[in-house]
């Protein structure tokens, strides 16, 4: 049986693994980014690439990073949460292992993984998966390959426009879906309804210590479990949002799957049931026809490990 490792690099946190050809994270370690300095997130990654080499039979390492990545895979051209820009990332880490490597966008290695191993396994060639978290990420798969675009950079899906002249977008536009369906878009959504309707929000109020602009994501998760009536409908915004933009993906791809992930899934049907409704709704006529199943995704936080080793394995 081959093992690869897979390092999925944050700006928090570097998680790695040594994974086996059925997906199984069969070891797994995880240390502290520096996200700062450039030197020492190179070193971190090439110490936890040791460690978990260490006295195995390794293949090849796969790094999935949060960054846009060259064609190539050899190079994270600029990445918004941590000091590499230009950075010629595999050449390092392989000449520190001594073993080939990979670098690859970690909304890709995360899409890949439920490709291979989680919620899109048994889908024969295609899927597209959005990841909600503080933004918005994903991959596409179509043909059984990624779609990486010509200069390694396609599928930056949170940045699809969604409403002209909406709100300002971390990517300088303006009304990109990550503004509307995002963990952040969440808490935004929620202080806003606290702060207009305080009475209706009292539990999720009650939780952030009377102060709108103190809620947190966990806080509306957990205020929409109870029952409060703002954190729900909260949800259901968020779902409309994210519903939509799952039709347009089906209306130019045509996948077999669609895949959400992210932090923002631990709420269950609160935000997968509104995203199905504004899903078939946005379809319309085209509903009649056969359209991809929406399913939550399954590796969680082990996705970029996964992705990354299995796109190690078919270098």
């Amino acid at each position: 049986m081959t093992l690869t490792i897979g390092i999925d690099v944050g700006g928090t946190k570097v998680a790695g693994g040594v994974v086996d050809e059925t997906g199984k994270v069969l070891v797994h370690a995880r240390r502290d980014t520096p996200a700062e300095d450039v030197a020492k997130t190179r070193d971190v990654i090439t110490d936890l690439v040791s460690e978990l080499a260490a006295g195995r039979s390794i293949e090849a390492v796969g790094v999935g990073a949060a960054g846009w990545i060259d064609a190539s895979r050899s190079t994270v051209l600029f990445a918004p949460n941590l000091a590499w820009r230009d950075e010629p990332l595999r050449d390092y880490v392989s000449n520190k292992s001594g073993l080939p490597v990979i670098v690859e966008n970690d909304g890709n290695v995360a899409a890949w993984a439920e490709f291979r191993h989680g919620a899109a396994r048994h889908a024969d060639d295609s899927m597209v998966m959005f990841t909600i978290g503080t933004g918005v990420g994903g991959g596409i798969v179509l043909g059984g390959e990624l779609v990486r675009g010509a200069h390694g950079i396609a599928a930056e899906l949170g940045h699809m426009l969604t409403v002209p002249d909406g709100h300002q977008c971390g990517c300088g536009r303006l009304g990109c879906i990550e503004q509307y369906a995002s963990g952040s878009a969440l808490v935004r959504f929620a202080r806003a309804a606290a702060r207009q309707e305080p009475n209706r929000a009292a539990a999720l109020l009650e939780l952030a210590g009377g102060e709108a602009e103190a809620i947190t994501g966990p806080m509306v998760t957990a205020a929409a479990k109870g029952g409060d009536p703002v954190s729900i409908e909260v949800f259901a915004q968020v779902g409309r949002w994210l519903g939509t933009s799952l039709a347009d993906m089906a209306q130019i791809l045509d996948p077999q799957v669609l895949v959400v992930g992210g932090g923002v899934i631990e709420a269950g049907d609160l935000l997968m049931g509104p995203t199905r409704r504004s899903y078939l709704e946005s379809l319309a006529q085209r509903s009649r026809l056969p359209v991809a199943e929406i399913r939550p995704a399954e590796l969680g936080n082990r996705a970029g490990v996964i992705g990354a080793a299995d796109l190690a394995r078919r270098m």
